[in-house]
Protein backbone atom coordinates (compact mmCIF):
# COMPACT_ATOMS: atom_id res chain seq x y z
CA UNK A 1 0.00 0.00 0.00
CA UNK A 2 1.09 3.51 -1.16
CA UNK A 3 2.05 5.75 2.10
CA UNK A 4 0.65 9.62 1.74
CA UNK A 5 3.12 11.60 3.61
CA UNK A 6 0.99 14.72 3.38
CA UNK A 7 -1.45 12.51 6.01
CA UNK A 8 -1.05 11.72 9.12
CA UNK A 9 -0.26 7.56 9.31
CA UNK A 10 -3.71 5.97 10.04
CA UNK A 11 -2.81 2.52 12.69
CA UNK A 12 -5.13 0.11 13.50
CA UNK A 13 -4.71 -2.19 16.40
CA UNK A 14 -6.82 -5.81 16.78
CA UNK A 15 -6.92 -6.58 20.23
CA UNK A 16 -5.72 -4.47 22.93
CA UNK A 17 -3.56 -7.39 25.06
CA UNK A 18 0.19 -6.33 26.43
CA UNK A 19 1.45 -5.97 22.28
CA UNK A 20 -2.03 -3.93 21.73
CA UNK A 21 -1.78 -1.59 24.33
CA UNK A 22 1.83 -1.23 23.71
CA UNK A 23 1.76 -0.73 19.88
CA UNK A 24 -1.15 1.83 20.44
CA UNK A 25 0.81 3.99 22.96
CA UNK A 26 3.76 4.13 20.91
CA UNK A 27 1.54 4.90 17.60
CA UNK A 28 -0.08 7.81 19.86
CA UNK A 29 3.39 9.27 21.08
CA UNK A 30 4.94 9.09 17.64
CA UNK A 31 2.07 11.12 16.30
CA UNK A 32 -0.23 8.99 14.67
CA UNK A 33 -3.67 8.26 14.12
CA UNK A 34 -4.33 5.11 16.34
CA UNK A 35 -7.67 3.22 17.01
CA UNK A 36 -7.98 0.22 18.96
CA UNK A 37 -10.16 -2.26 18.60
CA UNK A 38 -11.10 -5.21 21.59
CA UNK A 39 -13.67 -7.12 22.31
CA UNK A 40 -13.17 -8.03 26.28
CA UNK A 41 -11.70 -4.69 27.53
CA UNK A 42 -8.28 -2.96 27.39
CA UNK A 43 -5.34 -5.37 28.82
CA UNK A 44 -6.86 -8.48 26.78
CA UNK A 45 -7.23 -11.78 28.28
CA UNK A 46 -3.39 -11.25 29.65
CA UNK A 47 -5.06 -8.46 32.31
CA UNK A 48 -8.63 -10.08 32.82
CA UNK A 49 -7.79 -13.90 33.01
CA UNK A 50 -4.28 -14.76 32.50
CA UNK A 51 -1.38 -12.99 33.38
CA UNK A 52 -2.49 -10.08 36.48
CA UNK A 53 -5.04 -12.68 38.38
CA UNK A 54 -2.97 -15.81 38.49
CA UNK A 55 0.12 -13.60 39.56
CA UNK A 56 -2.25 -12.13 42.46
CA UNK A 57 -3.39 -15.73 43.33
CA UNK A 58 0.22 -16.72 43.46
CA UNK A 59 1.60 -14.16 45.76
CA UNK A 60 -1.49 -14.64 47.99
CA UNK A 61 -0.17 -17.98 48.04
CA UNK A 62 3.17 -17.07 48.75
CA UNK A 63 1.77 -15.02 51.71
CA UNK A 64 0.14 -17.93 53.12
CA UNK A 65 3.29 -20.27 52.90
CA UNK A 66 5.47 -17.35 54.80
CA UNK A 67 3.10 -17.37 57.75
CA UNK A 68 2.98 -20.99 57.48
CA UNK A 69 6.98 -20.94 57.28
CA UNK A 70 7.18 -17.73 59.85
CA UNK A 71 7.94 -20.82 62.73
CA UNK A 72 11.29 -21.80 61.18
CA UNK A 73 12.09 -17.64 62.10
CA UNK A 74 11.22 -17.86 65.84
CA UNK A 75 7.94 -15.97 64.62
CA UNK A 76 4.95 -18.14 66.60
CA UNK A 77 1.63 -17.74 66.07
CA UNK A 78 -0.96 -18.53 69.12
CA UNK A 79 -4.37 -17.97 71.08
CA UNK A 80 -4.98 -18.74 74.71
CA UNK A 81 -7.67 -21.42 75.34
CA UNK A 82 -10.20 -20.91 77.89
CA UNK A 83 -7.95 -22.26 80.38
CA UNK A 84 -5.12 -19.66 79.72
CA UNK A 85 -3.23 -22.40 77.63
CA UNK A 86 -2.10 -21.81 73.72
CA UNK A 87 -3.54 -23.15 71.18
CA UNK A 88 -2.09 -23.62 67.80
CA UNK A 89 -3.94 -21.68 64.81
CA UNK A 90 -4.46 -22.53 61.79
CA UNK A 91 -3.77 -20.43 58.42
CA UNK A 92 -7.49 -20.02 56.87
CA UNK A 93 -7.95 -19.68 53.23
CA UNK A 94 -11.06 -17.78 52.17
CA UNK A 95 -10.51 -18.58 47.90
CA UNK A 96 -13.85 -16.54 47.62
CA UNK A 97 -12.37 -13.71 49.40
CA UNK A 98 -9.15 -13.90 47.08
CA UNK A 99 -10.55 -14.63 43.90
CA UNK A 100 -13.28 -11.73 43.91
CA UNK A 101 -9.88 -9.41 44.92
CA UNK A 102 -8.09 -10.70 41.85
CA UNK A 103 -10.89 -10.17 39.92
CA UNK A 104 -11.23 -7.19 41.38
CA UNK A 105 -7.70 -5.70 40.84
CA UNK A 106 -7.42 -7.32 37.49
CA UNK A 107 -10.57 -5.03 36.50
CA UNK A 108 -9.28 -1.88 37.55
CA UNK A 109 -5.86 -2.62 35.95
CA UNK A 110 -7.75 -3.01 32.62
CA UNK A 111 -9.42 0.57 33.18
CA UNK A 112 -6.13 1.92 34.44
CA UNK A 113 -4.39 1.08 31.03
CA UNK A 114 -7.34 2.50 28.78
CA UNK A 115 -7.20 5.51 30.69
CA UNK A 116 -3.89 5.91 29.41
CA UNK A 117 -4.70 5.47 26.10
CA UNK A 118 -7.38 7.73 25.85
CA UNK A 119 -5.47 10.35 27.63
CA UNK A 120 -2.79 9.81 25.11
CA UNK A 121 -5.27 10.11 22.04
CA UNK A 122 -6.20 6.62 20.98
CA UNK A 123 -9.86 6.05 20.14
CA UNK A 124 -10.71 2.68 21.25
CA UNK A 125 -13.94 1.05 19.77
CA UNK A 126 -15.59 -2.28 22.00
CA UNK A 127 -16.49 -4.66 19.27
CA UNK A 128 -15.49 -7.90 17.48
CA UNK A 129 -12.75 -7.23 14.61
CA UNK A 130 -12.02 -8.62 11.66
CA UNK A 131 -9.23 -7.94 8.72
CA UNK A 132 -10.82 -6.68 5.45
CA UNK A 133 -7.78 -7.35 3.18
CA UNK A 134 -5.09 -5.15 4.11
CA UNK A 135 -6.57 -1.62 4.20
CA UNK A 136 -9.23 -2.14 7.23
CA UNK A 137 -10.79 -3.39 10.10
CA UNK A 138 -14.36 -4.36 10.01
CA UNK A 139 -15.81 -4.16 13.91
CA UNK A 140 -19.23 -6.01 14.48
CA UNK A 141 -21.27 -7.00 17.30
CA UNK A 142 -19.70 -10.48 17.34
CA UNK A 143 -18.60 -13.30 15.40
CA UNK A 144 -20.92 -12.92 12.06
CA UNK A 145 -22.45 -10.24 14.17
CA UNK A 146 -23.90 -6.91 12.78
CA UNK A 147 -21.49 -4.79 11.44
CA UNK A 148 -21.26 -0.95 12.69
CA UNK A 149 -17.79 0.32 12.08
CA UNK A 150 -14.64 0.28 9.78
CA UNK A 151 -11.40 1.35 10.19
CA UNK A 152 -9.21 2.33 7.24
CA UNK A 153 -5.80 2.23 8.06
CA UNK A 154 -2.48 2.13 6.34
CA UNK A 155 -0.80 -0.36 9.20
CA UNK A 156 -2.62 -2.48 10.80
CA UNK A 157 -1.21 -4.92 14.31
CA UNK A 158 -3.21 -7.94 15.13
CA UNK A 159 -2.95 -8.70 18.48
CA UNK A 160 -5.76 -11.28 19.64
CA UNK A 161 -4.01 -13.92 21.86
CA UNK A 162 -4.59 -17.12 22.09
CA UNK A 163 -6.74 -18.98 24.21
CA UNK A 164 -6.63 -22.17 26.29
CA UNK A 165 -6.16 -25.27 24.54
CA UNK A 166 -9.22 -28.17 24.98
CA UNK A 167 -9.07 -31.69 24.19
CA UNK A 168 -11.87 -33.72 23.36
CA UNK A 169 -11.87 -36.56 25.94
CA UNK A 170 -11.19 -33.66 28.70
CA UNK A 171 -14.15 -31.37 27.82
CA UNK A 172 -13.78 -28.25 30.36
CA UNK A 173 -17.44 -27.77 32.14
CA UNK A 174 -16.29 -24.42 34.24
CA UNK A 175 -17.54 -27.07 37.22
CA UNK A 176 -15.06 -29.58 38.23
CA UNK A 177 -12.76 -29.59 34.93
CA UNK A 178 -11.51 -26.23 34.42
CA UNK A 179 -9.16 -24.09 32.20
CA UNK A 180 -7.25 -21.17 33.96
CA UNK A 181 -9.67 -18.57 33.15
CA UNK A 182 -12.35 -20.78 35.05
CA UNK A 183 -10.20 -21.01 38.40
CA UNK A 184 -11.05 -17.77 39.47
CA UNK A 185 -15.50 -18.99 39.79
CA UNK A 186 -14.48 -21.71 42.48
CA UNK A 187 -15.10 -20.51 45.88
CA UNK A 188 -13.07 -22.34 48.20
CA UNK A 189 -9.90 -24.17 47.90
CA UNK A 190 -10.01 -27.28 46.28
CA UNK A 191 -9.50 -30.25 48.21
CA UNK A 192 -7.51 -32.36 45.55
CA UNK A 193 -6.84 -30.74 42.51
CA UNK A 194 -5.05 -32.76 39.71
CA UNK A 195 -3.22 -30.41 37.39
CA UNK A 196 -2.88 -32.27 33.88
CA UNK A 197 0.64 -30.70 32.42
CA UNK A 198 3.50 -29.87 33.91
CA UNK A 199 4.38 -26.87 31.61
CA UNK A 200 4.83 -23.17 33.11
CA UNK A 201 0.79 -22.93 33.68
CA UNK A 202 0.61 -25.99 35.33
CA UNK A 203 3.52 -25.51 37.46
CA UNK A 204 3.06 -22.37 38.62
CA UNK A 205 -1.05 -23.21 39.48
CA UNK A 206 -0.31 -26.40 40.93
CA UNK A 207 2.75 -24.34 43.22
CA UNK A 208 -0.29 -21.86 44.36
CA UNK A 209 -2.78 -24.37 45.23
CA UNK A 210 -0.38 -26.33 47.15
CA UNK A 211 0.58 -23.51 49.37
CA UNK A 212 -2.80 -22.54 49.99
CA UNK A 213 -3.80 -26.18 51.75
CA UNK A 214 -4.74 -27.98 48.61
CA UNK A 215 -3.61 -31.84 47.44
CA UNK A 216 -2.08 -31.32 44.84
CA UNK A 217 -1.79 -34.34 41.94
CA UNK A 218 0.87 -33.05 39.19
CA UNK A 219 0.92 -35.30 35.89
CA UNK A 220 3.23 -34.76 33.56
CA UNK A 221 4.24 -36.38 30.51
CA UNK A 222 7.59 -36.11 30.62
CA UNK A 223 10.69 -37.28 32.95
CA UNK A 224 10.45 -34.16 35.01
CA UNK A 225 8.47 -31.01 35.51
CA UNK A 226 8.94 -27.93 33.37
CA UNK A 227 10.40 -30.07 30.36
CA UNK A 228 12.22 -27.42 27.84
CA UNK A 229 13.62 -25.05 31.39
CA UNK A 230 16.51 -25.71 33.00
CA UNK A 231 17.49 -28.61 34.02
CA UNK A 232 18.83 -27.87 37.50
CA UNK A 233 15.64 -25.48 38.21
CA UNK A 234 13.29 -27.42 37.10
CA UNK A 235 15.01 -30.50 39.72
CA UNK A 236 14.79 -27.87 42.50
CA UNK A 237 11.51 -27.03 42.16
CA UNK A 238 10.61 -30.64 41.65
CA UNK A 239 11.82 -31.54 45.10
CA UNK A 240 10.27 -28.28 46.53
CA UNK A 241 6.86 -29.70 45.40
CA UNK A 242 7.45 -33.55 46.88
CA UNK A 243 8.68 -32.02 49.96
CA UNK A 244 5.16 -30.12 50.04
CA UNK A 245 2.97 -33.43 49.82
CA UNK A 246 2.78 -33.05 45.79
CA UNK A 247 2.27 -36.09 43.73
CA UNK A 248 4.47 -35.67 40.84
CA UNK A 249 3.58 -38.31 37.87
CA UNK A 250 6.24 -38.69 35.63
CA UNK A 251 5.52 -40.16 31.99
CA UNK A 252 2.18 -40.14 32.31
CA UNK A 253 -0.70 -39.16 30.24
CA UNK A 254 -4.12 -38.18 30.98
CA UNK A 255 -6.32 -39.94 27.89
CA UNK A 256 -9.83 -38.82 29.54
CA UNK A 257 -11.22 -36.29 32.38
CA UNK A 258 -14.96 -36.77 33.80
CA UNK A 259 -16.89 -35.03 36.09
CA UNK A 260 -18.42 -37.38 37.87
CA UNK A 261 -20.92 -34.81 40.00
CA UNK A 262 -19.11 -34.50 43.31
CA UNK A 263 -15.38 -35.62 42.09
CA UNK A 264 -13.20 -35.72 38.93
CA UNK A 265 -11.87 -39.08 37.63
CA UNK A 266 -8.25 -38.98 35.60
CA UNK A 267 -7.73 -41.49 33.47
CA UNK A 268 -4.22 -42.08 32.31
CA UNK A 269 -3.25 -43.71 29.28
CA UNK A 270 -1.18 -46.52 30.72
CA UNK A 271 -4.65 -47.39 32.73
CA UNK A 272 -4.00 -46.10 35.97
CA UNK A 273 -7.12 -43.58 37.66
CA UNK A 274 -6.73 -40.79 39.52
CA UNK A 275 -9.57 -39.50 41.69
CA UNK A 276 -9.56 -35.27 42.40
CA UNK A 277 -12.19 -32.63 43.42
CA UNK A 278 -11.24 -30.78 40.71
CA UNK A 279 -9.19 -31.03 37.48
CA UNK A 280 -6.85 -28.34 36.15
CA UNK A 281 -6.45 -29.00 32.40
CA UNK A 282 -3.28 -26.52 31.62
CA UNK A 283 -2.32 -28.62 28.02
CA UNK A 284 -1.06 -25.26 26.11
CA UNK A 285 -2.94 -22.90 23.85
CA UNK A 286 -4.60 -21.92 20.76
CA UNK A 287 -4.06 -18.50 18.71
CA UNK A 288 -7.17 -17.05 18.64
CA UNK A 289 -6.51 -16.21 14.56
CA UNK A 290 -9.61 -17.80 13.38
CA UNK A 291 -12.67 -16.16 11.35
CA UNK A 292 -10.47 -12.54 11.47
CA UNK A 293 -9.79 -12.73 8.02
CA UNK A 294 -5.88 -13.30 8.09
CA UNK A 295 -6.28 -15.93 5.54
CA UNK A 296 -8.13 -13.44 2.78
CA UNK A 297 -5.89 -10.87 3.45
CA UNK A 298 -2.86 -13.12 2.23
CA UNK A 299 -1.25 -13.27 6.06
CA UNK A 300 0.98 -16.52 6.39
CA UNK A 301 0.16 -18.91 9.38
CA UNK A 302 1.50 -21.98 10.69
CA UNK A 303 -0.82 -25.29 10.34
CA UNK A 304 -1.46 -24.61 14.26
CA UNK A 305 -2.77 -21.04 13.10
CA UNK A 306 -0.06 -18.90 14.64
CA UNK A 307 1.19 -15.83 12.75
CA UNK A 308 4.45 -16.60 10.81
CA UNK A 309 6.08 -12.53 11.62
CA UNK A 310 9.99 -11.42 11.27
CA UNK A 311 11.74 -10.40 14.02
CA UNK A 312 10.41 -6.69 13.92
CA UNK A 313 6.55 -8.43 14.08
CA UNK A 314 5.98 -7.72 10.25
CA UNK A 315 3.74 -10.64 8.73
CA UNK A 316 3.60 -11.69 5.15
CA UNK A 317 1.50 -8.70 4.21
CA UNK A 318 4.15 -5.54 4.09
CA UNK A 319 1.81 -3.48 6.07
CA UNK A 320 0.34 -6.35 8.45
CA UNK A 321 2.13 -6.77 11.83
CA UNK A 322 0.89 -9.36 14.18
CA UNK A 323 2.56 -9.09 18.34
CA UNK A 324 2.00 -11.39 20.94
CA UNK A 325 0.53 -15.12 21.75
CA UNK A 326 -1.16 -15.38 18.61
CA UNK A 327 2.30 -15.29 16.56
CA UNK A 328 5.16 -17.59 16.27
CA UNK A 329 7.50 -15.38 18.72
CA UNK A 330 7.58 -16.84 22.16
CA UNK A 331 4.42 -16.50 24.24
CA UNK A 332 5.01 -13.79 26.87
CA UNK A 333 3.14 -11.11 28.16
CA UNK A 334 7.06 -9.10 27.97
CA UNK A 335 7.58 -10.44 24.33
CA UNK A 336 4.11 -9.24 22.63
CA UNK A 337 4.74 -5.70 25.43
CA UNK A 338 8.27 -5.30 23.31
CA UNK A 339 7.24 -6.28 19.95
CA UNK A 340 4.58 -4.20 19.85
CA UNK A 341 6.52 -1.12 20.26
CA UNK A 342 8.64 -2.48 17.70
CA UNK A 343 6.48 -2.93 15.11
CA UNK A 344 5.09 0.44 15.30
CA UNK A 345 8.72 1.57 15.64
CA UNK A 346 9.41 -0.06 12.28
CA UNK A 347 6.23 1.06 10.44
CA UNK A 348 6.11 4.50 11.11
CA UNK A 349 10.41 4.70 10.25
CA UNK A 350 11.87 4.79 13.92
CA UNK A 351 14.57 3.42 15.20
CA UNK A 352 13.85 -0.57 15.84
CA UNK A 353 15.75 -3.09 16.72
CA UNK A 354 15.37 -6.54 15.65
CA UNK A 355 14.24 -8.65 18.28
CA UNK A 356 16.42 -11.30 19.17
CA UNK A 357 15.24 -14.18 21.18
CA UNK A 358 18.68 -14.85 22.93
CA UNK A 359 18.25 -11.78 25.02
CA UNK A 360 14.70 -12.09 26.32
CA UNK A 361 14.27 -12.64 30.13
CA UNK A 362 11.44 -14.89 31.09
CA UNK A 363 10.22 -15.77 34.53
CA UNK A 364 7.87 -18.70 36.11
CA UNK A 365 6.36 -18.01 38.94
CA UNK A 366 6.27 -20.78 41.12
CA UNK A 367 7.68 -20.61 45.03
CA UNK A 368 10.31 -20.60 44.75
CA UNK A 369 10.60 -18.38 41.24
CA UNK A 370 12.55 -18.94 37.91
CA UNK A 371 14.06 -17.01 35.95
CA UNK A 372 16.02 -16.95 32.76
CA UNK A 373 17.82 -15.17 30.27
CA UNK A 374 19.65 -15.74 27.38
CA UNK A 375 21.76 -18.81 25.86
CA UNK A 376 20.64 -21.93 27.57
CA UNK A 377 22.23 -25.30 29.48
CA UNK A 378 21.28 -27.49 26.44
CA UNK A 379 23.19 -24.75 23.82
CA UNK A 380 26.26 -24.89 26.46
CA UNK A 381 25.56 -28.66 25.80
CA UNK A 382 25.19 -29.38 22.75
CA UNK A 383 28.28 -26.60 21.52
CA UNK A 384 25.82 -23.99 20.30
CA UNK A 385 27.65 -21.63 22.48
CA UNK A 386 31.10 -21.83 24.01
CA UNK A 387 30.31 -20.56 27.53
CA UNK A 388 31.80 -21.54 31.03
CA UNK A 389 29.11 -22.17 33.33
CA UNK A 390 29.00 -21.36 37.47
CA UNK A 391 26.56 -22.34 39.60
CA UNK A 392 25.96 -20.89 43.10
CA UNK A 393 23.98 -22.18 45.61
CA UNK A 394 21.63 -19.73 47.44
CA UNK A 395 22.70 -21.80 50.50
CA UNK A 396 25.76 -19.85 50.90
CA UNK A 397 24.18 -16.52 50.33
CA UNK A 398 24.24 -14.50 54.35
CA UNK A 399 20.70 -12.90 53.46
CA UNK A 400 19.45 -16.36 52.01
CA UNK A 401 20.02 -17.29 55.24
CA UNK A 402 18.34 -14.52 57.13
CA UNK A 403 15.24 -14.82 55.18
CA UNK A 404 15.64 -18.83 55.79
CA UNK A 405 15.62 -19.85 52.35
CA UNK A 406 17.38 -23.09 51.46
CA UNK A 407 16.37 -23.71 47.60
CA UNK A 408 18.03 -22.05 44.89
CA UNK A 409 20.72 -20.84 42.99
CA UNK A 410 22.35 -18.55 40.55
CA UNK A 411 23.57 -19.73 37.30
CA UNK A 412 26.00 -17.92 34.82
CA UNK A 413 27.17 -18.53 31.19
CA UNK A 414 29.68 -16.36 30.31
CA UNK A 415 31.73 -16.97 26.69
CA UNK A 416 34.87 -18.71 26.90
CA UNK A 417 36.69 -16.31 24.34
CA UNK A 418 35.85 -13.00 26.20
CA UNK A 419 34.30 -13.69 29.15
CA UNK A 420 30.91 -12.34 27.86
CA UNK A 421 27.45 -13.24 30.20
CA UNK A 422 25.23 -14.49 27.94
CA UNK A 423 22.60 -16.23 29.93
CA UNK A 424 21.92 -16.63 33.24
CA UNK A 425 19.57 -18.77 35.28
CA UNK A 426 18.12 -17.79 38.54
CA UNK A 427 16.10 -19.87 41.50
CA UNK A 428 15.40 -17.85 44.45
CA UNK A 429 12.05 -15.65 45.69
CA UNK A 430 11.42 -13.17 43.36
CA UNK A 431 14.16 -14.24 41.09
CA UNK A 432 11.83 -11.81 38.55
CA UNK A 433 13.14 -8.88 40.09
CA UNK A 434 16.70 -10.72 40.80
CA UNK A 435 17.44 -11.36 36.52
CA UNK A 436 17.28 -7.85 35.75
CA UNK A 437 21.20 -7.12 36.02
CA UNK A 438 22.20 -10.38 34.61
CA UNK A 439 19.33 -8.95 31.45
CA UNK A 440 21.56 -5.53 31.14
CA UNK A 441 24.73 -7.38 31.21
CA UNK A 442 23.23 -9.85 28.39
CA UNK A 443 21.44 -7.03 26.48
CA UNK A 444 25.04 -4.87 26.61
CA UNK A 445 27.91 -7.57 26.60
CA UNK A 446 28.86 -7.28 29.67
CA UNK A 447 31.86 -9.45 31.13
CA UNK A 448 31.66 -11.55 34.53
CA UNK A 449 34.73 -9.18 35.56
CA UNK A 450 32.47 -5.76 34.76
CA UNK A 451 29.60 -7.25 36.62
CA UNK A 452 32.05 -8.60 39.26
CA UNK A 453 33.16 -4.77 40.21
CA UNK A 454 29.37 -3.16 40.44
CA UNK A 455 28.59 -3.07 44.27
CA UNK A 456 26.07 -4.90 45.43
CA UNK A 457 24.37 -4.34 48.67
CA UNK A 458 25.30 -6.56 51.70
CA UNK A 459 23.52 -8.75 52.68
CA UNK A 460 21.26 -9.33 49.65
CA UNK A 461 20.39 -12.05 47.44
CA UNK A 462 21.93 -9.77 44.72
CA UNK A 463 25.29 -10.20 46.15
CA UNK A 464 24.88 -14.05 44.72
CA UNK A 465 25.26 -12.62 41.31
CA UNK A 466 28.28 -10.61 41.92
CA UNK A 467 29.62 -13.41 43.86
CA UNK A 468 28.83 -16.13 40.40
CA UNK A 469 30.97 -13.08 38.68
CA UNK A 470 33.71 -13.31 40.34
CA UNK A 471 33.60 -17.36 40.25
CA UNK A 472 34.31 -17.06 36.51
CA UNK A 473 36.78 -14.06 36.86
CA UNK A 474 38.39 -13.54 33.12
CA UNK A 475 40.61 -11.20 31.97
CA UNK A 476 38.82 -8.33 29.91
CA UNK A 477 40.04 -7.29 26.86
CA UNK A 478 38.35 -4.27 26.73
CA UNK A 479 39.82 -3.14 30.32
Amino acid sequence: MAFDFERTQRIAILGGGPGGYEAAFAGAQLGADVTLVESTGVGGSAVLTDVVPSKTLIATADAAQSIADAGELGVQFYAKGGDGKPLKPEVAINLLAINKRLLALAGQQSEDMRAQLIEAGVKIISGHGRLEGDEAIVVSTGPGGTEFDRVEADTIVVSVGASPRELPAAKPDGKRILTWKQLYDIDAVPEHLVVVGSGVTGAEFASAYMNLGAKVTLVSSRDQVLPGEDQDAAEVLENVFTRGGMTVLAKARAAKVENTGDRVTVTLSDGRVVEGSHCLMAVGSVANTSGIGLEAAGVQMTDAGNIRVNKVGRTSVPNVYAVGDCTTMMPLASVASMLGRTAVFHAMGDVAIPFDPHKIASNIFTSPEIATVGWTQPSVDDGSVHAEVYKLPLASNARAKMMGIRDGFVKLFAHEGSGTIVGGVIVAPKASELIYPISIAVERRLTVDQVARVFAAYPSLAGSITDAARALHHVDPRG
